[in-house]
């Protein structure tokens, strides 16, 4: 017989749902290894190829792609259209998500990946007509631009066809069309859209008359007029504030800082160029940098993803850089409409009849918006694409943007010039938007061109508002002729800087802008470039980091000086400002103190009056402040705020309340970068916990501000997101080397890493050397 098991009390049987517990959190971990195994593969197998070989049947020789360290490619092609067909191929490997976006956004068809949420936003794209813009340009181009174009697209296209597309395709559920010459120049249509031409300040000024003395008026008008102008009477009158209550308006603060000195005042003997164009700051960047070389054609420098070229940059002979000129390139016009015909509008005592476009917007889980766009003789009606406004009195749109013009022609001459003289000659094709061109060329040659159509008026003062669309008199006058812009080659100082400042004396013949820039960036260039010898790339690369604040320089000695501090806490902020050396530097805490007391004074001066929904045509506010305080008691919109003892005082003490509410009662832990940072926003990133993924984790703080040469221009959250993402020096003694920081990186995928990896140096000043000889690097050959 078998011994009887013996069982032993102490142990119990373990329960059968710890068993099913057990066994479900295995396969539960199971799934998410699974998932994130999955997950993983997926997105790698979408990161480019930068090895090996890759096919693009198009092409008529093979193409050699030799990314460098910062992920930089270097295109070389036996010929120029297949240098164009794999300018297309590359930057799809990098940015096709980031170029899907901006074909939708500029077409007005967001919605219909995104839902209701972008409606407005593509009933107003829709509504200005980039695209149809971009179309009437396409039949104007010649034969050899339009081969570049459809050369260009076909590398897209090869790519979108044989390759895995980004992971943010399949989040969106997002199946690509083809792509298209039409969807390039529609995105260039939209940069000059992003660059502004000064409605919404025509609008501001209207609304002003409507609603306070002709006094009180003119004193926020960017410049006060000479000849008082007039707006309709009350019964005919637009609701601004009404009318455009969905409407999207450009950044303000769309500039750039450049400048070119001769080889007198350089170390090497030949001029050199810095430029840094400031536009919106965001993941992936607005720039993507390129080298493109073919017989006869070497070029080197920056592009807009979805465009061919280079647009910024140079080639082995010149090289140049741009600012915006922010001329009065857009005019609102006061239409009367039929009161029976709503498609008939008054022009000189007859009804002409409208152009009338029926726009459909599919939207994601939703129902199609159907959208009626009219057209007068003038361009599209925008005062009422969001709702009723005057009953027969609507507000057209007249844009130099919405005419054919031709800007990838000026850069495909522009790329291949060697010289000022067929640089310039290029320039006779870039019409919109107008920039200031700076240029260095290796035979010694600086020059300066502000460059675009720019409107030709009656009198300057028709600018500032809506004017009669149905007076022929009120039309533009043409355009100022070409050899007549603003232009300067090889000045006695030996430099050009512009910082899009005034840039016409009072003797120039023309208008070109009621609205500049605060002078504060350029005079600073200005002083650090006067007296200046024996000039180094590193020196501009220190100029171009610089954070001195001259708004500060002028100003605060006057708000000192009127300020009647009350607390212990009021005076110790007040003997620190004291002692400020005037830089707006992340780690002090004097320019924190600064910039939100000059924002408590625009507060104190406007919010009682003007609501934050007309604040926001209120173009330039900061220019107009400025202004206001100059002139002190003198002022109408000061004595409302009680003066400027008060109006000082108040402001200065809603500083000090916020920041210490915010940071502590300590000054000493105050600091600029705790409220000035720089995260560089992916757009999916607010979906769930994708920002962990897509952004760049806790935001690195900055220092400089809107009105500093390193300018770091920033929302109500203290987010940085508009500044130099791209940044650029060049010495023409070696035209083959250039520096370069391109923020935050040059892949617009998360995997990639050329990601974010020069975040750090943007943040921190850093630059990287561009060599277009003897490049090394990861080498992917395409052939046909």
């Amino acid at each position: 017989m078998g011994t009887a098991r013996q069982i032993d009390p102490q142990k119990k049987k373990r329960p059968r749902w710890k068993k099913a517990t057990w066994m479900t959190l295995g396969i539960i971990v199971l799934l998410i290894v699974s998932a994130v195994i999955f997950v993983n593969a997926y997105t790698l197998r979408s990161l480019p190829e930068t090895e090996g070989e890759a096919s693009l049947a198009a092409l008529e020789a093979s193409v050699t792609v030799t990314r460098d360290d910062q992920g930089v490619p270097h295109i070389q092609a036996e010929n120029e259209l297949d240098v164009f067909r794999a300018q297309g191929y590359v930057q799809a490997q990098d940015r096709l998500f980031q170029m899907e976006l901006a074909r939708r956004q500029a077409s007005g068809r967001l919605s219909e990946v995104v839902g209701e949420a972008t409606v407005d936003q593509d009933r107003y794209f829709r509504t200005l007509g980039l695209r149809r813009a971009a179309e009437k340009s396409l039949a104007v181009y010649s034969d050899e631009a339009n081969e570049r174009l459809e050369a260009f697209a076909e590398g897209v296209n090869a790519f979108m066809e044989n390759e895995p597309l980004p992971p943010e395709f399949a989040m969106m559920n997002i199946d690509p069309e083809p792509w298209t010459p039409l969807d390039s120049l529609t995105i260039g249509k939209y940069m000059a859209f992003d660059l502004g031409g000064h409605w919404e300040r025509q609008a501001f000024n209207y609304y002003l008359l409507q609603n306070f003395s002709e006094e009180e008026a003119y004193e926020l008008f960017p410049t006060y007029p000479e000849d008082a102008p007039t707006v309709l009477a009350e019964k005919d009158a637009v609701d601004i504030e009404k009318s455009f209550a969905n409407v999207i308006i450009p950044n303000e603060f769309n500039g750039s800082n450049n400048w070119v000195v001769s080889g007198d005042r350089t170390a090497s003997g030949s001029p050199m160029l810095a430029d840094d164009p400031h536009l919106g700051m965001a993941t992936p960047s607005i720039w993507y940098q390129m080298h493109l070389e073919a017989p006869g054609y070497n070029v080197s420098g920056v592009i807009f993803a979805g465009i061919p070229g280079i647009i910024l940059g140079h080639n082995d002979n010149i090289a140049w850089g741009v600012t915006n000129v922010g001329p009065d390139v857009q005019q609102l016009y006061l239409e009367k409409r039929h009161p029976e015909n709503p498609h008939q509008f008054l022009y000189e005592d007859e009804w002409e009849e409208a152009e009338v476009f029926t726009e459909t917007i599919d939207v994601k889980d939703g129902d199609p918006v159907e959208l009626e766009v009219v057209e007068t003789r003038h361009g599209p009606v925008i005062s009422d694409y969001a709702g009723e406004s005057g009953k027969d009195t609507l507000l057209s749109l007249r844009w130099t943007a919405l005419d054919a013009t031709t800007e990838l022609e000026a850069v495909l001459e522009m790329n291949r010039a060697d010289d000022w003289e067929s640089f310039e000659k290029g320039l006779e094709k870039f019409l919109v938007p107008t920039q200031n061109f700076v240029f260095a060329s290796k035979d010694g040659t600086i020059a300066y061109k502000a460059n675009g159509q720019v409107p030709i008026y009656n009198e300057p003062d028709d600018a500032l508002l809506p004017m009669r669309g149905w007076e022929s008199e009120d039309e533009w006058q043409g355009f100022v002729p070409f050899d007549e812009l603003p232009r300067v080659v090889n000045p006695e100082e030996g430099f050009i800087a512009t910082a899009n400042n005034k840039i016409t004396t009072e003797d120039y013949p023309y208008h070109i802008s009621h609205n500049w820039a605060q002078p504060y960036r350029y005079a600073r260039i200005s002083q650090m470039l006067e007296g200046e010898n024996e000039l180094t790339p590193e020196q501009f690369q220190a100029m171009q980091m610089d954070v001195k604040n001259l708004q500060a320089e002028e100003f605060l000695p006057l708000l000192m000086e009127r300020v009647d501090p009350m607390t212990s806490l009021e005076k110790e902020t007040l003997a620190r400002m004291e002692e400020w050396n005037r830089e707006d530097d992340r780690a002090l805490a004097q320019p924190l103190v600064f910039h939100r007391w000059m924002a408590n004074i625009e507060d104190e001066l406007y919010n009682v009056d003007l609501s934050r929904e007309i604040q926001k045509f209120f173009e330039g506010s900061g220019q107009t402040t400025d202004e206001l305080l100059r002139k002190g008691d003198e002022s109408r919109w000061v004595q409302k705020a009680g003066g400027m003892e008060t109006l000082v005082t108040d402001a200065f003490q809603a500083t000090v309340k916020e920041v210490s509410e915010e940071y502590g009662e300590d000054p000493s832990d105050w600091a600029w970068g705790e409220a000035h940072a720089v995260e560089f926003t992916h757009p999916l990133s607010s979906i769930g916990f994708l920002d962990r993924f897509l952004n760049s984790g806790d935001p690195h703080p900055v220092s400089g501000s809107r009105v500093t040469v390193r300018a770091a221009g920033f929302n109500s959250e203290g987010l940085v997101n508009h500044g130099a993402s791209w940044r650029f020096v060049i010495d023409m003694d070696n035209p083959t080397e250039s520096y370069h920081v391109v923020g935050p990186g040059q892949s617009g995928h998360f995997r990639s890493d050329w990601y974010h990896d020069q975040l750090e140096d943007w943040v921190e000043g850093e630059y990287h050397l561009t060599s277009t000889d003897d490049v090394k690097g990861d080498v992917l050959t395409i052939n046909p």
